[in-house]
């Protein structure tokens, strides 16, 4: 190559941009089961666009919350720690993060990304350190406090500190559905921030009891319960919102820049109102939402990413939310905070051998309302070592051991045939948590 012309190809390899880097989608929805989508299992409830994101992408079978319940999984999801470790252990209300903990939403604003969060935040009421706009987040709109969410016609949301009031739900109207209202604020953020890198955080509350819905379809005419219509078309909606967010990014072609994550934040409960039995809304896992059994904590998981993540593929490895951080960390090209428990899952993902973890552990610290803290006398925990799931009820009871491999339904207690894997895992139940901050903060009325 002559000089003039390596000078000029030089000269066009250093004016060339730097590759963009990818927008992450993180959708999770609320109570949402194990076996309520199609690609798990769901042989009545239609999700569509989801089934058509795990045909495209990785969907993963052994994929966990942070927790039994909403604000101990959140705060799993959104610092990196487990719940050994993580700041909000309960479902307390009245307990935030701190202006010290960091969140995913700051690794990726840090790393240059627009960050939007739409839906139900649950780590901080207004006027605390806790809210999102202190921890990450340009935007956010929805709700604050878990139990302001439990109404889909409030009479207000929150739009970053302001609060935006709902008037057609006023005087118990309800013509303003709190969901669609939500989810038209994450595609805004989405068409709003398309030319550069973004961080959406679609925290829906469908399908989150109160089963509330404006209208029943496509089940109007099944012979169901109406408490059934009400929770499959929840879920169908929510599908519909997940479609619109995949249109949008094929219309702005952003497909192959784009990573999008499916999940819950925790198992389906039970009860014969939304179905539970009928649709095996859990599959075939034992228990349900705050319950530290398969059912309570193992939840969908479907990546897509195309070019990057195989389609069709399916995986086993076992991960939970506190991988997330360091997952987006990396796809950001950033740092995750040191000390965290999490590992990036990002080799599994394009298809390198992953190290899985040693272990994962949870725990369900119990508020209690008469203390107005967590009663230690109520913890419960759990290990998942390889294939073995251990759970200890209470304080001081026998530890119930599962080989999930033979025994997914974790319904034969093995801990009387295996007491060295007893003893491994009663020394990781002794050695994986620190004592937890208090969540007797007082209390705090969502509603003003």
């Amino acid at each position: 190559m002559k000089r003039r012309e390596f000078l000029g190809s030089l000269a066009a390899t250093a004016a060339a941009p730097a590759p963009r880097k990818p927008n992450i989608v993180f959708i999770v929805l609320d109570d949402h089961g194990y076996g309520d989508f199609g690609c798990y299992g769901q042989k009545l409830i239609r999700t569509p666009n989801v089934d058509s994101v795990a045909r495209a992408g990785l969907r993963f079978t052994d994929c966990y919350a942070g927790g039994a319940v909403c604000a101990p999984s959140r705060a799993s999801l959104m610092t990196g720690l487990h719940q050994g470790h993580a700041p909000i252990r309960a479902n307390a209300g009245t307990i935030p993060l701190l202006a010290s903990d960091v969140t995913v939403a700051q690794v990726l604003k840090q790393a240059g990304y627009a960050t939007g969060g739409f839906g139900k935040w649950g780590l901080g009421d207004a006027r605390t350190d806790g809210i999102p706009t202190r921890h990450g987040f340009d935007r956010f709109f929805g709700y604050l406090h878990q139990i302001h969410a439990h109404s889909y016609y409030p009479d207000f949301l929150w739009d970053n500190q302001d609060k935006h009031v709902l008037r057609g739900n006023a005087n118990g109207a309800g013509s303003d559905y709190s969901a669609d209202i939500i989810a038209q604020r994450s595609f805004d953020f989405l068409k709003a921030n398309r030319d550069r890198p973004f961080f959406l955080y679609a925290c829906y509350t469908l399908p989150h009891a109160k089963f509330e819905i404006p209208d029943l379809a496509p089940y109007q005419d099944q012979p169901w319960t109406k408490g059934q219509k009400t929770y499959a078309a929840m879920i169908t909606r929510a599908d519909r919102y997940i479609g619109t967010i995949l249109g949008m990014l094929n219309q702005y072609q952003l497909d192959n820049d784009t990573v999008v994550f499916i999940t819950s934040d925790n198992g389906a409960h039970s009860g014969e109102e939304k179905g539970f039995e009928f649709f095996r809304s859990n599959g075939s896992l034992r228990g349900e939402k705050t319950q530290l059994y398969d059912g309570g904590i193992r939840v969908p998981m479907i990546v897509r990413w195309p070019g990057r993540v195989k389609p069709g593929a399916v995986s086993s490895l076992p991960w939970a939310f506190w991988d997330v951080m360091p997952t987006m960390a990396e796809l950001a090209g950033a740092k995750a905070p040191a000390g965290i428990d999490g590992i990036s899952v990002v080799p599994e993902l394009t298809g390198r051998r992953q190290t899985p973890h040693d272990y994962l552990y949870w725990e369900s610290d119990q508020f209690d309302r008469a203390r107005n803290d967590l009663n230690p006398a109520r913890l419960s925990q759990a290990v998942r070592m390889g294939d073995w799931k251990a759970l200890r009820l209470k304080p001081g009871a026998p530890v119930e051991l599962y080989n999930l491999r033979q025994d997914p339904g974790e319904s034969k207690n093995v801990a009387a045939a295996n007491p060295q894997v007893v003893s491994r895992i009663e020394a990781i139940l002794k050695s994986a948590r620190t004592a937890p901050r208090p969540h007797n903060t007082g209390t705090f009325d969502w509603a003003k």
